[in-house]
């Protein structure tokens, strides 16, 4: 049989009639033209693997800038290299206390930007009760909270971006796992000797040697328990 096209034929499927095949078994001109597309693409368009190492290099400068200290910068490049883990946390937390000044509203804000573009999301932890057992605003925990919400103003006037943020209050999150929470809390005071627990009181701006209240000797196991309870 002649399978040379057919006069006039212009088609693919009146190619395929005058050779007596089911047109339907045809091959479609526009896939044809797709294939051959994609055969003549210029590689130099092809994804490109230093680019993306490029990138990766980039996240990592960018969190680093904001660190004094880094103890295993391996395990930093290992979690911006987990593709499963697409945003890792990044925790900050703080104590509603009074005036905020230029470090904490603007340095914050622009490390706060920083980590949100390395693809991270940031949990900021709004330590109200912390502020409470410190006697921060006469212990007034409701002063503490308007004090917190001021805060979060101006890090929004400052030009935080709060699209990559999320504010959490402490007095609400542990109310909601108190049986987590107070369990964790009581685990660290029974490890730890009270003269431990008073060497820890400085970072909450006392003396280690200043008489403190038995909320004070509160606030190091809380605070160490929030790293626990924050990764659940």
């Amino acid at each position: 049989m002649d399978l040379s096209p057919a006069p006039g034929a212009s088609t693919a499927a009146e190619v395929a009639a005058a050779a007596s095949v089911d047109p339907s078994l045809a091959p479609d001109a526009s896939t044809a033209a797709e294939v051959a597309a994609a055969a003549s693409v210029d590689p130099s368009l092809a994804p490109d693997a230093s680019s993306s190492a490029k990138a990766e290099d980039e996240r990592f400068a960018l969190l680093m800038s904001i660190g004094e200290e880094c103890i295993q910068t391996d395990e930093l490049r290992l979690l911006l290299q987990n593709k499963e883990k697409a945003f890792p946390i990044c925790y900050d937390g703080f104590e509603p206390s009074g005036r905020m000044h230029i470090a904490q509203g603007i340095v914050k804000t622009i490390n706060v930007n920083k980590m949100i573009r390395a693809g991270c999301k940031v949990k900021i932890w709004i330590a109200d009760w912390f502020a409470q057992l410190n006697n921060k605003m006469g212990g007034d925990l409701e002063k503490i909270q308007t004090v917190g919400r001021y805060m979060i103003e101006i890090w929004k006037a400052a030009g935080m971006d709060l699209d990559g943020v999320e504010f959490l209050w402490s007095s609400e999150e542990i109310n909601k796992r108190a049986d987590e929470y107070w369990t964790i809390v009581m685990d660290i005071a029974r490890r730890n000797k009270v003269k431990r627990i008073t060497r820890c009181c400085t970072i909450m701006g006392r003396a280690d040697n200043e008489e403190l209240t038995a909320a004070q000797i509160f606030y190091p196991c809380m605070q160490c328990a929030d790293i626990f309870f924050l990764k659940c």
